[in-house]
C-alpha cells in the first residue's frame, strides 16, 4: 500500500504567522476559523499580499492581526475603524479591512462603526460576534441576547441587544451578510465579494465562545453550538421580503431560527476626500 505523501509546506504557510503559535484562542472557539476564511480570501484575490492591510481594537478577534504576515495594525479599543479610514483615504489603492469584535466595534465603537457606514468609506469589516466580552472575563456585550447570562448579569441580561445586520442596513452599508463559524465557504466567498465590492461592507460571523457564553448559558462546548448552527441556521436570500428584519436578532438559546445570508448589497457613491 503506497503511502500518503505529506506536503512539506501549507499554501496558508505565507500569510499566517507559524511563529507565533500557538494561538491565544480557547478550545472550541471560532475566530481561527475565519482567519483562515480571510487567508484564504487573500490568496484567491489576486490583489497582492502588499496592498492587503488589516486593523484591529482590542478583544479575542483583535489578536488576528498579530497572527497575519501582512501589514497589520492593532489599535486602542473601539478605535480600530477611524485608523482604517485614515488609511484608505490617505492610500487608497490599499485593500483595507477591520478585523475585530462585536464589544469593540458595536459598543465602544459604535459611533464610529455607524457613521463609516453612513459616509460609505471603502474599507471592509468582518465582526466576530461571540455575544460577550471573551477576552476580559466574559461579561455583558451589546449583542448578548435578552436574559443571558454573563459574568457582570449573573441573573440574565435586562438590556435589548443590538441587531447589527439591521443596525448596519439602517446607516447605509452597501454589503451585509451573516453567518455562522460552520459556514467556511460562504464565508470566504463573501469576503471575496466585498474586496470587489467599492464602499463600507460589513460581514457578521456567529461564532463560539465557550467559556465566555456557552458555559454560563447551557452550551455544553463549541461542538454543541456548531451542531446548533447547523440545525437552525435558515438561508435568506430577500430581507424584509421573506422575514422581517426583527426576525434577525439571534438568541442561541431559544429554539428559532438563525437567519444567515446576504441581506444588503446595494451601490452608493463612495466616501472621498476633498483634494486642493
Amino acid at each position: 500500500m503506497a503511502h500518503a505523501r505529506v506536503a512539506e509546506k501549507h499554501p496558508l504557510d505565507d500569510l499566517i504567522r507559524r511563529d507565533r503559535m500557538p494561538h491565544i484562542w480557547c478550545p472550541g472557539c471560532g475566530i481561527g476559523i475565519v482567519m483562515r476564511c480571510y487567508a484564504q480570501a487573500i490568496l484567491e484575490s489576486g490583489i497582492p499580499v502588499e496592498r492587503h492591510v488589516v486593523v484591529s481594537g482590542i478583544g479575542c478577534t483583535a489578536r488576528v492581526p498579530g497572527y497575519m504576515n501582512l501589514d497589520s495594525y492593532h489599535v486602542t479599543h473601539g478605535r480600530p475603524i477611524p485608523f482604517a479610514i485614515g488609511l484608505k483615504l490617505m492610500k487608497p489603492e490599499l485593500m483595507v479591512t477591520v478585523f475585530s469584535g462585536d464589544g469593540d466595534l458595536a459598543a465602544i465603537g459604535g459611533n464610529h462603526l455607524i457613521h463609516a457606514a453612513r459616509r460609505n468609506v471603502d474599507i471592509k469589516v468582518i465582526c466576530i460576534n461571540n455575544f460577550n466580552y471573551g477576552m476580559t472575563g466574559g461579561q455583558v456585550g451589546p449583542t448578548t441576547p435578552l436574559g443571558a447570562k454573563t459574568t457582570t448579569t449573573p441573573y440574565g441580561n435586562p438590556e435589548h441587544p443590538f441587531n447589527l445586520p439591521y443596525l448596519l442596513a439602517a446607516s447605509g452599508a452597501v454589503f451585509v451578510s451573516r453567518w455562522t463559524a460552520l459556514h467556511v465557504r460562504q464565508i470566504k466567498q463573501d469576503i471575496l465579494y466585498s474586496f470587489r465590492k467599492p464602499g463600507f461592507t460589513f460581514i457578521e460571523v456567529l461564532a463560539p465562545c465557550p467559556v465566555g457564553f456557552g458555559r454560563p448559558n447551557d452550551i455544553e462546548d463549541g461542538v454543541e453550538e456548531m451542531q446548533l448552527y447547523r440545525r437552525r441556521s435558515v438561508l435568506v436570500y430577500r430581507v424584509p421580503e421573506e422575514v422581517p428584519w426583527e426576525a434577525l436578532e439571534v438568541d442561541l438559546r431559544e429554539e428559532r431560527p438563525i437567519y444567515v445570508g446576504r441581506f444588503v448589497d446595494r451601490e452608493r457613491e463612495v466616501f472621498r476626500p476633498v483634494r486642493r
